[in-house]
């Protein structure tokens, strides 16, 4: 797999914007990833030094759509905490 591959996108999110400020990241990754491949990932992508990475499996929630029922797709969510003093530009607007 890929470091493309791996991170799919950043979730945007009032919350996540408090925690970019901590110096924790979100993202959306690919179901498969383990926590070695998205530290990898977001290391050569964003020339970063991540420190941990924390990830947990979003669940599909219930949905209807003109008397149809569904579910969303499930998902997978990983927080990457960078050294101290260190960004992303991407997110910063930069």
């Amino acid at each position: 797999m890929t470091y493309e591959n791996v991170i799919i996108e950043p979730v945007l999110s009032e919350k996540t914007n408090r925690m970019r400020e901590e110096g924790k990241y979100v993202f959306k990754v690919n179901l498969s990833a383990t926590k070695i491949q998205v530290k990898e990932a977001v290391r050569r992508l964003f020339n970063v030094h991540p420190v941990s990475c924390t990830m947990m499996v979003v669940g599909g929630k219930p949905k209807r759509l003109r008397y149809r029922s569904g579910r969303t797709s499930t998902w997978k969510k990983a927080i990457v905490r960078l050294e101290k003093g260190e960004k992303i530009s991407l997110f910063e607007g930069v």
